[in-house]
């Protein structure tokens, strides 16, 4: 008779997690353990196996052919384990929704969500970017956040379902002295020779800055190197104001003390937003945030696109085949 064994879940997701980084330290404060007990779990998993799952250096870690044969079966017993505690849950526990920050649209798609189920709770969080986010929600300590699900990484993407919900025009913040200052708009040549800040160094917002290169090719236009990331308005203001460079944001960006908002125009870049959550999330909070965010879109025309539109190029989760828009591709 053939022996039997059984792989513990927390096993497979320490594996998931540094498949998915491809760095163990990464994928330590993605699952908030400690490095070394994510290493002692990793060379557990690989001795129940029998297999090395990883090729470790100095430099980097990569999969093992029995690593990616692995990745697959892994994803779904991490899938099917949390769909049946969802299926279980006699009670709805607090829907943690991400926002990114005070002001943006998303704020009033959750506002029209708890209008829809007043139970259970929806409870605000406020994450720099998706990419943190992401990771968050892979972890469990968010459930849903909203941002550029075409940057992340295809091992995160895989992992989350997702629904468009707006092509959010873009802008730039800029210095009250700044010369573009007195412009009703700013056509994105004149942006040319300019050093623009759009969250470089900051591996919360990787999803923003890869727009932003992508945007800029080609154009002239550079993207400034990493500065101290800044909380809350007043240290944003501070930091932007001891830099004096412009800031790529989107047209609904919070009003910030001694800027401009200036909505970037010839073409229009458009920031394609989705709202994501982890694959096989069930909640009551869910359905009404994807239908406000419908409703929304609808009564304000979220889902419209300009003809003289910029997109980046072949953009994964947008509505429609390939996504291209005038000007530098990349």
């Amino acid at each position: 008779m053939a022996t039997s064994y059984e792989i513990d879940p927390r096993l497979l997701r320490a594996f998931a997690a540094v498949a998915d980084e491809l760095h163990f330290t990464r994928a330590a404060a993605r699952l908030y353990v400690a490095q070394q007990a994510l290493s002692r779990d990793i060379r557990r998993l690989e001795r129940e196996l029998g297999a090395d799952l990883f090729v470790r250096t100095t430099r980097q870690v990569a999969l093992t052919p029995d690593g990616e044969r692995l990745l697959p079966y892994a994803r779904g017993v991490l899938a099917a384990c949390d769909e049946l505690v969802d299926a279980f849950r006699t009670t709805h526990r607090p829907l943690l929704v991400d926002l990114n920050s005070v002001g943006l649209f998303h704020c009033r798609v959750l506002e029209r969500a708890r209008e829809l189920v007043p139970e259970p709770e929806l409870m605000a969080r406020f994450e720099s970017g998706l990419t943190g986010a992401a990771a968050q929600i892979l972890a469990g300590a968010l459930d849903v956040s909203f941002g550029r699900y075409g940057g992340l990484a295809p091992g995160t993407r895989a992992r989350l379902d997702a629904q468009f919900v707006r092509y959010e025009p873009m802008a730039v913040l800029l210095p009250e002295g700044h010369p573009l200052a007195g412009l009703p708009s700013v056509p994105l040549a004149a942006l040319t020779g300019e050093t623009v800040y759009a969250g470089a160094g900051n591996e919360r917002t990787g999803e923003w800055t890869d727009l932003a290169t992508r945007l800029f090719a080609g154009r002239g236009i550079t993207v400034a190197p990493s500065a101290p990331m800044a909380v809350g308005k007043e240290e944003f203001r501070r930091i932007m104001a001891k830099l004096g460079t412009p800031v790529l944001a989107v047209v609904d960006f919070p009003p910030m003390p001694g800027s401009v908002l200036r909505p970037l125009v010839d073409p229009v870049p458009l920031s394609p937003v989705s709202m994501v959550w982890r694959k096989g999330l069930r909640h009551p909070g869910l359905d009404a945030l994807r239908t406000a965010a419908t409703e929304l879109g609808a009564r304000e025309g979220w889902l419209h696109r300009p003809e003289e539109a910029w997109l980046p190029d072949g953009e994964p989760g947008l509505p429609g085949a390939r996504a291209r828009g005038p000007g530098p591709g990349v």
